[in-house]
């Protein structure tokens, strides 16, 4: 099947590409033009209707006419010369209101805005607050429909605050605008100039990264391009399945995608560069679409291993109970299952279309590349590997121990440069209780469905005002039917915090559950509640998918590496990674930064990538470690050789995803800093310290009997395998397609490699191998 596809694709390599170029394209502009409406930004959405909170929600969207994507706006207004408020200003302050109700907000057309954008053009409800206890300011309610993550929401939302703060300005007083929607509009403008700053030194990190590996312009120009169209493709794919399935996705989802995608992109094309490179130095005189067909077909196989790796890891969250680790999974899944495709006929098309002048001006091809550091470093493996076992595991302890007192952070905000909104948060808080912009409210209904009596409620309301931690309590507010009551209650904490967190999950529900009459039920809703259920849905996930993705991925390396003990070492390694990872995160955020934690996600995706994107690592270097144990010889020579060969790709592969993932670092989005971060460092303990330095030096110290419960080549003495060799080979070509340019390439690298390549990794063809039992990175004489 692999072959099929990748032989399709380099007979006919233009047809090929100009197939993805209109499929890239046209699911590019798919994907922006319904990305938003496929996406979701209400954390309660994704809880499962079995939780309190989700339960509350019900209620206020039934009863009380809420939306699911309604998104409430603090409005503060006080005299401009920092007076108290007179009786004249309230008067004046409602007159305003009243006008503001009545107007149309209408969306600005913007010269970027996406194709089919929708208008979210409205009239918003404005309704009144409180006064603060001094007179210093009085609060108004908003209310804008919509998605929070669409610029043309937020654009809405630029025009609303606009036109407000002139309508006031215009009778001598200020406003200030809080609350979710404001909050993340200032960030998102505060952040705007630093995020594209970070992409573009991602892309030229990429380019530099191809000229200096590859000396060529052009190797390092396709690939990105090729990636991007992918990219495109892949985000419309998943876009439309959402749209065919009804799937909401987290906001998130579609940037993680094409983070993810541009990073594994640029990895797979870079296995299939240095192996094509590779085999064009040790046959100048074969059509280069036949080594493109060979080349392709080989790696397609360890490419499709790595992408189903993944896939199979990210399956698992089909069983998480949280929805937005829930459809997160098959995003991923579909998005890297186009990654695949591409790889096995895009990615092979463009080799087959460019030959030997990808590789321009590069004079690369016409002589063998000189010993490196990856050799040194193989014979280090090769002489010490009990001291680099020791320093790695070191190493990674210490940056575990700070999974002590981790904590999980479910806030939504902060954490950047203190924004507009932020200040006006904060100037409310010091005249009314912090909760009062965000309250959190007590749904009450009657069991039967009858009409509730107004002093059952007001009794409830009373009791709840005595719970330590509720600051105010307003009147109770009855549905249109009369069959349901709101309680909105005040927090002394922010509603964003872990004190509020607490306060709710434990005093306020408990309240709540002794004090509600006969005949009526209860539920408590709002920010901590919702944020409450969220953690303890996220417990339940990690006990479920972590096992359950550790023995899928155990599987597919036993599959894979047909031994026992190998996996068992590469499942401890990957392990490892995750934990030194997620401490080093708490470490920074939460130690160094005095964040209240580090972000509820990150356990979970962390798992997940760095596992699976780590194994892929570790399935490289593994892979080879037994190609080349299974040659006659010393097993830490042959350990010293797989490093040597294997470790530019790693390490090259490593740093390109790292630097995809590190531009999320400077997200406005704290959260999304966080994820960043850890993202890039995991990537990078997993390419360098675990598949170039501790696989490699468990390897050696264990020598043959890591693929127990086989040994490979551990007759020294049995000859030279011709039989793999001559199955391996490059298969004769037409003679109308071979090459007649024999001169061009008279000082290319021979192929005098006695044992073979199998064509899974990227191989530098450097150092042959001799078959004498001595080894220039082995002076002992114990074949292990």
């Amino acid at each position: 099947m692999i072959r099929a596809l990748t032989g399709f694709a380099t007979r006919n390599p233009w047809k090929v590409i100009a197939t993805w170029l209109v499929l890239g394209i046209s699911l590019m502009i798919l994907s922006q033009a319904f990305t938003y409406r496929v996406t979701q930004t209400q954390t309660a959405d994704f809880l499962p209707k079995s939780y309190d909170s989700a339960a509350a929600m019900k209620i206020a969207q039934d009863q009380f006419g809420m939306k699911s994507d309604a998104n409430p706006v603090t409005v503060l207004v006080a005299r401009a010369d920092g007076g108290p408020l007179t009786a004249a200003d309230q008067r004046q302050i409602g007159t305003e209101a009243e006008k503001l109700g009545r107007l149309k907000v209408t969306m600005p057309k913007t010269k970027d805005a996406p194709p089919l954008q929708r208008n979210y053009s409205q009239i918003p409800q404005i309704g009144p607050g409180m006064v603060a206890p001094d007179r210093s300011f009085e609060l108004l309610s908003a209310n804008l429909t919509g998605n929070s993550a669409d610029p043309g929401l937020q654009d809405t939302f630029r025009a609303f605050r606009d036109s407000t703060r002139a309508e006031f300005a215009g009778v001598g007083l200020r406003t200030g605008f809080t609350g979710g929607l404001a909050d993340q509009v200032d960030s998102t403008d505060a952040g705007k100039n630093l995020a594209a700053i970070a992409s573009g030194c991602m892309v030229g990190l990429i380019l530099l990264i191809h000229v200096l590996v590859f000396r060529s312009v052009l190797a390092a120009l396709v690939p990105l391009i090729a990636v991007s169209i992918i990219g495109g493709a892949a985000s419309g794919a998943v876009v439309g399945t959402a749209l065919l399935t009804g799937i909401k996705l987290d906001p998130s989802v579609p940037s993680l995608i094409g983070v993810v995608l541009l990073g594994i992109g640029i990895d797979y094309f870079l296995f299939m560069l240095f192996r094509f490179r590779e085999q064009l130095r040790a046959h100048p005189d074969r059509h280069h679409r036949a080594v493109a067909a060979e080349v392709s077909g080989r790696v397609g196989t360890a490419v499709s291993s790595a992408a189903l790796t993944i896939v199979a890891a990210f399956a698992t969250l089909g069983v998480a109970s949280f929805g937005e680790f829930r459809v997160l999974g098959p995003a991923v899944a579909v998005s890297v299952l186009v990654m695949l495709l591409a790889s096995l006929t895009l990615m092979p098309a463009v080799l087959a279309a460019a030959g030997r002048k990808l590789f321009w001006p590069s004079r690369a091809l016409k002589r063998a590349p000189r010993e490196g550091a990856a050799a040194g470093f193989g014979a280090l493996v090769a002489r010490r590997p009990v001291v680099l076992a020791v320093a790695s595991l070191a190493l990674l302890g210490a940056l575990a121990t700070g999974l002590a007192g981790i904590t999980m952070d479910y806030s939504q905000s902060g954490g950047g440069p203190r924004t507009a909104a932020q200040s006006t948060a904060a100037e409310i808080s010091r005249a009314l209780p912090a909760g009062v912009s965000d309250p959190t409210s007590v749904f009450v209904e009657a069991t039967d469905g009858s009409t509730l009596g107004g002093g059952a409620v007001d009794a409830l309301a009373h009791d709840l005002a005595q719970v330590k931690g509720v600051g105010q309590v307003a009147a109770p507010v009855l549905s249109g039917s009369g069959q349901a009551a709101r309680i909105d209650l005040f927090l002394t904490a922010d509603s964003q915090s872990q004190q509020a967190r607490d306060l709710v999950s434990g005093p306020l529900r408990a309240a709540v559950a002794k004090d509600t009459p006969p005949g009526l039920v209860a539920h408590v809703g709002g920010t901590p509640a919702i944020f409450a259920d969220v953690s303890t849905a996220l417990g339940h996930d990690l006990r479920l998918v972590f096992p359950v993705a550790a023995a899928l991925i155990a599987v597919i390396l036993l599959m894979l590496l047909r031994s026992l003990l190998a996996p068992m070492v590469l499942m401890l390694s990957v392990g490892l990674g995750f934990a030194a990872t997620l401490g080093a995160a708490a470490l920074l955020f939460q130690h160094a930064m005095h964040k209240p934690g580090v972000d509820f996600t990150l356990p979970l995706v962390l798992f997940l990538f760095v596992v699976a994107l780590g194994t892929d690592y570790n399935i490289l270097i593994s892979d080879r470690i037994r190609e080349e144990m299974e040659q006659p010889g010393p097993a830490r020579a042959a350990v010293a050789r797989a490093v040597r060969h294997t470790a530019p790709a790693i390490a090259t592969a490593g740093v390109v995803l790292a630097a995809s993932f590190g531009t999320l670092a400077v997200n406005p989005s704290p959260s999304t800093q966080q994820i960043g971060f850890s993202m890039a460092l995991g990537i990078l303990l997993s390419a360098f310290l675990l598949s170039i330095v501790l696989v490699p030096s468990l390897a050696a110290i264990l020598g043959r009997s890591i693929w127990w419960p086989l040994r490979p080549g551990r007759a020294a003495g049995r000859g030279t395998p011709q039989h793999r060799f001559e199955a391996t080979e490059l298969a004769p070509e037409p003679r109308h397609v071979q090459d007649a340019r024999p001169d061009a390439y008279a000082h290319h690298c021979p192929d005098t490699g006695a044992y073979p390549d199998t064509g899974a990794y990227p191989y530098t063809g450097a150092y042959p191998y001799t078959g004498a039992t001595a080894d220039p990175y082995w002076s002992g004489t114990t074949d292990r």
